[in-house]
């Protein structure tokens, strides 16, 4: 029997976390394999979907840009603003016009049974007999939800309070995602939720579920998302051995300030955190560290800021990503004192932004003249662009069709924010 699509045309958009984008890819699987087509945000769309974030106020701004350049683009469709934001503030997003429907981050699942409920999808003689083409850009890396919702309450931190509910999927549930990612063509796959650290299901830990992917499934490359410092133990980095595993470390730290760290409501100190990082690097010695820096936390003093600048320094990143503090209503810091500058946090954002680069210059730099797997991802202006399995950027020119495809690849020099590679053949 023939596939028929229904005429409905779908877009499904994402800000912010790994977590969202393990959610829209759901999303767009489960309106692919209800027979309707998915489109790309730019393209002419029936029904937009904008997977919001809201953990900083740059995240809400960009979120109404979205919100906007979809009604823009498309005068007629139906709109819908699901996620963080939308969780938070519903009554901001429902007033700015042009929104048709808003649904906090539980209603989120219940996207596709809404819009048919209400008529907004058409309707087709059949059902497809195989699900049809469900990447709508989302290729290479596959996204694996394993867990949900933080109740750490950093001082900080907006997340527990849009991320309600603290939950892990089973692990019976993630190894049949694996399994069916890799029959789909998936070569990498990265596990996600708001604090996948904290796995558990009946009784099974993170390293348990680590153990039973990489038993049970033929996974190519299994990267982890996000870890904290106190989450990582002896029994958890010698899975390590096992070269599936990305040699990727993304540990967020926010301060190298003890004393900002305990403004922040932070479950570690600075020692903590090194001692974390040198556990690692013993294991895994070519491991990729990449962190998370907030600048200008209320009360951050010129001390405390040059403090961390220098813990920055000794330990090395591959990558730093620097945000400069922002305030969200209804957390414990946004009523803290002593408030920084917005030029003050301008200033020390600059300085920082300058040690990440040069810090990702110097961690590809240990790399150049090796051979290494690069999975490459997407192809412009002529150029490719993948990652290695330690978080390098990879960019070549090649005539072949390099779009999900793992090859051994020579680095040869410093390019933009990673390295040139040639190809082997």
């Amino acid at each position: 029997m023939s596939r028929k699509s229904r005429n409905t045309r779908v877009a499904l958009d994402s800000l912010g976390c790994k977590l969202n984008q393990a959610e829209t890819e759901l999303l767009a699987r489960e309106f692919a394999r209800a027979g309707y087509r998915l489109v790309s945000a730019a393209d002419e769309a029936d029904v937009y979907i904008l997977n919001t974030c809201t953990v900083t106020h740059i995240a809400d701004r960009k979120s109404r840009h979205l919100l906007r350049l979809a009604r823009r683009r498309n005068p007629g469709a139906f709109i819908v603003a699901t996620g963080c934001y939308t969780q938070r503030a519903p009554g901001e997003l429902a007033q700015l016009g042009g929104v048709d429907l808003v649904l906090g981050n539980e209603g989120k699942q219940y996207i596709l049974s809404l819009l048919e409920g209400q008529g907004r999808l058409s309707q087709s003689a059949c059902i497809p007999d195989e699900p049809a083409d469900y990447h709508n850009g989302f290729r290479n890396r596959a996204f694996i939800k394993i867990q949900d919702g933080c109740d750490n309450f950093c001082a900080y931190c907006i997340v527990p309070l849009v991320r309600t509910k603290k939950m892990s999927l089973p692990s019976e549930q993630v190894v049949s995602q694996v399994r069916e990612r890799v029959a789909e063509g998936y070569k990498e796959m990265v596990l996600t939720g708001t604090e996948i650290g904290s796995y558990g299901h009946n009784g099974l830990e993170l390293r348990g579920l680590l153990e039973r992917i990489l038993a049970e499934t033929d996974v190519r490359r299994l990267r982890l998302s996000s870890l904290q410092p106190q989450e990582i133990s002896p029994g958890l980095i010698k899975l390590w051995r096992e070269p599936r595993l990305c040699r990727h470390f993304h540990l967020c730290l926010q301060s190298g300030s003890d004393r900002v760290l305990k403004r922040m409501k932070r479950r570690y100190s600075a020692q903590d955190y090194q001692q974390a990082v040198s556990l690692i690097r013993s294991v895994v010695p070519e491991a990729a560290i990449t962190t998370d820096i907030i600048v200008g936390f209320p009360g951050e003093t010129d001390s405390e800021f040059q403090e961390s600048y220098s813990f920055y320094q000794r330990l090395k990143f591959a990558r730093i990503h620097v945000f400069p503090y922002s305030s969200r209503p209804g957390t414990a810091a946004a009523r803290m004192p002593g408030q920084v500058k917005a030029q003050v946090k301008k200033q020390r954002s600059q300085k920082l932004l300058a040690l990440a680069e040069e810090s990702a210059r110097n961690f590809g730099e240990q790399f150049l003249g090796k051979t290494m797997p690069v999975l490459w991802e997407q192809k412009s202006n002529g150029i490719w662009s993948g990652l290695t399995d330690n978080y390098i950027r990879v960019f070549t020119r090649n005539d072949r069709d390099l779009t999900n495809e793992l090859l051994p690849v020579k680095l040869v020099r410093i390019y933009k924010d990673g390295v040139w590679g040639e190809v082997v053949d």
